[in-house]
């Protein structure tokens, strides 16, 4: 299994697909190259076009005599999975790396034995755009409502259908239930002037957290109330939520897991702030 990280700018998305440019078509492919077969992955979330990722978790079987012929050349299992993991990092960065590699415990599944999500949006607030946050935030100019939106966001809790946030793809139908466990506003450490909403829920569908980013957007500049948003939600309407925030605010910065599947519960970069600021 591997802990990745990647600048979603320049992919279509994660998940393979034939004649697009993805993380999870690159990262396969690099990965059987040095397996010497073709390689299935698994991730934590399929995120979109243009998505971020801190600590995206990954899974993949490979063949047992593989494997072994590593061995061979590295007993320690511990240095096998870091020269993996380095490996792995210098054939794919700067756009993607692989900060760790372990071995999946039995029973593990990147995405089914996920218990929670954690996703981070982040909104640039300065009168003028900044060319070197474009690509990582949504600029937003003119005056926002924190109190509101915080307000707002509040009503995202517990377990409701999410039809009125959701894209429905092919196949799909409402409801969309979710369950969300957590959400909050803050400013970033020493730069009042970036605002990040945080949003964890045991899944999301297609364009959920962009949408509800837009949403509240929305309510911090008085076009919708904060006392409507229970009532988008429980309408399942989706053209009563606002526009879908751009792709590239949008980062997912962590998955939790049963801690008898990965010690301490959750696996992130540097061990990762599951709660962020109480603000």
């Amino acid at each position: 299994m591997l802990l990745v990280a990647y600048d979603g700018g320049s992919f279509h998305g994660f998940a393979a697909q034939p004649g697009q440019h993805t993380v999870g078509g690159l990262l396969a492919a690099t990965l059987g190259s040095m397996a010497g077969h073709e390689v299935s992955l698994t991730c934590a979330g399929r995120t979109d076009a243009g998505v971020h990722a801190q600590g995206q978790v990954v899974h993949a079987d490979l063949q047992e005599a593989i494997v072994a012929k590593w061995a061979e050349r590295e007993p320690d299992p511990g240095m096998l999975l870091e020269r993996l993991g380095r490996s792995l990092s210098h054939q794919l960065g700067p756009a993607v790396a692989v900060i760790e590699a372990r071995v999946a415990p039995d029973g593990f599944d990147a995405r089914h034995s996920a218990t929670a999500r954690r996703y981070r949006y982040s909104l640039l607030r300065t009168p003028w755009p900044d060319p070197l946050l474009h690509h990582s935030s949504w600029h937003v100019p003119g005056e926002l409502d924190l109190a509101a939106m915080r307000i707002g966001a509040d009503a995202l809790l517990g377990e409701h259908d999410f039809s009125a946030f959701c894209r429905l793809g092919r196949g799909e139908s409402a409801p969309i239930t979710r369950r969300v466990l957590s959400t909050s506003w803050w400013s970033a450490p020493g730069d009042d002037q970036l605002w990040v909403f945080q949003i964890e829920a045991n899944a999301f569908c297609h364009q959920m957290v962009r949408s509800m980013v837009g949403t509240l957007v929305a309510v911090g500049q008085g076009r919708i109330r904060a006392g409507e948003l229970l009532s988008i939600v429980q309408s399942g309407d989706r053209s009563r939520s606002g526009q879908p925030a751009p792709p590239r605010g949008l980062c997912l910065v962590g998955v939790r897991y049963p801690e008898r599947l990965v010690p301490g519960g959750t696996w992130e970069p540097g061990g990762g702030d599951w709660a962020g600021p109480d603000r």
